[in-house]
C-alpha cells in the first residue's frame, strides 16, 4: 500500500548522490523515524527559502534542483521533503489545499507533505517555511500547518498524491521567474 510512497521519479529523484547523502546526513545519531521526519522537515522548513519571500530565482521543481539552488515554492521544497523522506525508508506523500491567495478569491493550491509513521499513521507536515503570521511545526500526532482554512471556499484536498499534481508541473516548467509563478498561481487546479 505504501510502496509508491517510497519511489523514485522524475522530480522526486532520492536516488540522486546530492540528495541521498544530504538524507543520510540528516538521518545520522536520529534515534527513531519520527526524529529522522523532523531534521528532514525542519531542513526543509529552515534552510531551504521559500522563492516568494526570498524573492529569489531560479524556478526550482524537482528535489535535486531544490536543494542544489536552496530555494523553491511550497510545491517544490515538498518535492525535496519527499525525496528527503523516502531516501530514509520512510513513505512520504504530496498533499495539497485550496487557499485564497489574498484572503478573498480567486485561490490557488498550497503544496505540503505527509509522511507515514507506524505510530501515528499519516502525519502531515508544511515545510513551506515560517515567517511573521507563519509558524509550522512537526509534532505528531498534533498538526500545525502554515496555513489554516479561514475563508470560504478553503479546503484540505482529499488524497494523498505519489508524484505532484500535473498542473503544478506545467506551471513550474514553464515558468521563466518567481514573479511568472505568482501570476499564474490561480491557474493551478487538481488535475
Amino acid at each position: 500500500m505504501v510502496r509508491e510512497y517510497l519511489q523514485s521519479s522524475d522530480i522526486i529523484k532520492w536516488q540522486e548522490p546530492k540528495v541521498l547523502a544530504k538524507a543520510r546526513a540528516l538521518a545520522q545519531g536520529q534515534p527513531n523515524a519520527q526524529a529522522i521526519a523532523r531534521a528532514c522537515f525542519e531542513f526543509v522548513r529552515d534552510r531551504i527559502t521559500h522563492s516568494w519571500d526570498a524573492q529569489q530565482n531560479p524556478v526550482t521543481l524537482g528535489a535535486s534542483d531544490v536543494l542544489a539552488e536552496g530555494t523553491g515554492y511550497c510545491y517544490a521544497k515538498s518535492h525535496l521533503l519527499a525525496a528527503l523522506l523516502r531516501a530514509n525508508g520512510l513513505p512520504a506523500a504530496l498533499c495539497y489545499q485550496r487557499l485564497t491567495i489574498t484572503d478573498v478569491p480567486p485561490f490557488c493550491l498550497h503544496g505540503l507533505n505527509a509522511v507515514f509513521l507506524p505510530q501515528y499513521g499519516w502525519c502531515r507536515m508544511d515545510a513551506r517555511g515560517n515567517k511573521p503570521g507563519v509558524q509550522a511545526e512537526f509534532n505528531p500526532p498534533l498538526e500545525q500547518l502554515a496555513f489554516n482554512l479561514v475563508h470560504a471556499g478553503e479546503q484540505d484536498l482529499p488524497g494523498f498524491y505519489a508524484e505532484p499534481l500535473p498542473s503544478i508541473v506545467q506551471v513550474l516548467k514553464s515558468s521563466m521567474s518567481i514573479f511568472e509563478v505568482f501570476e499564474r498561481l490561480e491557474e493551478t487546479d487538481c488535475n
